[in-house]
């Protein structure tokens, strides 16, 4: 039996939709994907330039002729070269307070080892943005921000607490010791391309604690 000439367009008619459907997916997805290569390549290009030189020192221009990317394109995505170094920053800071939050209630000494291992291996895995990031062809009022955002952190008071008898006011100078402490070892390790392995940094870490 066959379909009406309306059912025949009908039927028609959905499988377009479907069609279409997919199609607006698929460039989605191409969308998606031009705009994080173009991000990384960006990022990139900004890092290696930081390398030579201070940001302060490094313009729109400079950027985009290293990724070979329009400044249209830059422009669609940052306000400025300083936009893009505090996406940088705050993907790094975000990452360590989520590891920090997800040992909040845990206290151990094992466990303390294994959240610092974590963090170490997202360090070396962002080696060269990290490295960038503190040192002084940065932004030099960073390392201040990152540390007062984890002065208070609670897996840090935690573990003060445990430690040290005292005011809230001294653990807070602990802490500031410990932090300030730890930044300079990974900022050692990092200029020395990462010498020492993450075990034996983890245990040199431990132990200013």
């Amino acid at each position: 039996m066959f379909d009406s000439p309306r059912i025949q367009e009908k039927k028609r008619g959905n499988g377009g939709g479907s069609v279409n459907k997919e199609n607006r997916e698929n460039r989605v997805v191409r969308e998606n994907r031009r705009t994080k290569y173009t991000k990384k390549v960006l990022r990139d290009s900004l890092i290696e330039l930081m390398k030579e030189r201070s940001i302060l020192r490094i313009t729109i221009k400079d950027i985009c002729g290293r990724a070979d990317i329009s400044r249209s394109t830059f422009y669609a995505h940052y306000n400025d070269q300083f936009d893009l170094l505090k996406q940088i920053e705050e993907e790094t800071t975000v990452y360590c307070e989520d590891m920090l939050k997800e040992y909040d209630k845990k206290r151990s000494k094992a466990e303390t080892v294994q959240m610092i291992e974590k963090i170490l291996r997202y360090i070396a895995s962002n080696s060269n943005s990290v490295q960038m990031l503190l040192s002084e062809n940065g932004d030099i009022t960073f390392q201040e921000r990152f540390i007062r955002r984890f002065i208070h952190q609670q897996h840090v008071m935690n573990y003060f607490n445990d430690k040290v008898e005292d005011s809230d006011e001294v653990k807070e100078y602990y802490s500031v010791f410990v932090i300030h402490g730890a930044i300079a070892a990974i900022q050692h390790w990092l200029k020395n391309n990462m010498n020492i392995s993450i075990y034996d940094l983890t245990k040199l870490l431990i132990g200013i604690m």
